[in-house]
């Protein structure tokens, strides 16, 4: 049985989210409200923690943890730190959200401390995984650049990322026109979604949230990078016919509550001619 079969499977035994799992998240304040939100739309439970006095008692509770490098200052950077150590001393599932590692040394430094910590899931946009996996990146803040997005760059990024996942013992997602994810042997190069998800703020820290909702509902690393950026891809297909974008928004956060209760993984869309899928 190959991944794509396994994937479907999975998907099968656990949609809807009968589990309810919950995610501790140390987010940023800019999309907290919209993750907590979107969490509970696919029938997760969100808390947004990152005081570190209640972090031993949340990590007896919790299924998941979601870091998310946005908005960084002093104690933000302690409360990750401390985050990914406990997880990995509670073998509590953790994703790590490269936010902003292009634009700064501080936050690639962050990035690769936390990574030592063995976070299952690592993702970014392709600018920021450009810059996480060594290669020279065209990202302005957090925002990735179509100049990282094309097909020669597309595939020297696939490379990089089988190597550094090999590295880390992680699975690696980034996200663009063409998503792609790796647990270090083969590539899955994904083509769901609309151009209007990154005409709003949060787009991808709801990725990195269903990413950890899946972990936490007990999905493989591999299997919750892949459904997760599909699942909010797809959503935006669904809305893509809004109009306007404050509109769009609402309507690709309302398809989250709706898809699930579909077989929703037949409409995953796979680039036919990618040499390093498996």
């Amino acid at each position: 049985m190959g991944k794509f079969e396994e994937l479907e499977e999975s998907l099968q035994k656990v949609f809807p989210l009968t589990k309810s799992p919950l995610v501790h998240c140390i987010t940023n304040e800019i999309t907290c409200e919209t993750v907590a939100n979107a969490l509970l739309y696919v029938n997760a439970k969100p808390v947004m923690a990152d005081d570190p006095r209640e972090f031993p008692e949340f990590f007896s509770q919790s299924d998941s943890l979601l870091l998310n490098l946005g908005h960084i200052s002093p104690a933000r950077e302690e409360a990750l730190l401390l985050g990914a150590r406990l997880a990995q001393e509670h073998q509590t599932p953790m994703v790590l959200d490269l936010v902003g590692v292009a634009a700064t040394k501080l936050r690639y430094e962050l990035a690769w401390k936390i990574t030592g910590y063995r976070p299952q899931v690592i993702k970014g946009n392709f600018s920021e995984m450009r810059s996480f996996c060594g290669l020279p990146s065209a990202g302005r803040g957090v925002d990735g650049s179509p100049v990282d997005q094309t097909p020669a760059a597309r595939q020297e990024l696939a490379q990089a990322m089988k190597t550094v996942a090999q590295k880390a013992q992680s699975v690696l997602l980034a996200t663009g026109a063409v998503d792609l994810v790796t647990d270090g042997k083969g590539v899955f190069h994904l083509q769901n979604g609309v151009s209007q998800l990154d005409r709003f703020t949060g787009s991808g820290d709801l990725v990195g949230a269903l990413i950890a909702a899946l972990l936490g509902s007990g999905l493989s690393p591999f299997v919750s990078a892949v459904a997760a950026v599909s699942y909010l891809n797809i959503a935006g297909e669904r809305a893509k016919d809004s109009v306007g974008l404050g509109n769009f928004r609402s309507e690709t956060l309302n398809q989250l509550s709706l898809l699930m209760e579909e077989d929703w993984w037949q409409a995953i869309r796979r680039v036919a001619d990618d040499k390093t899928t498996n």
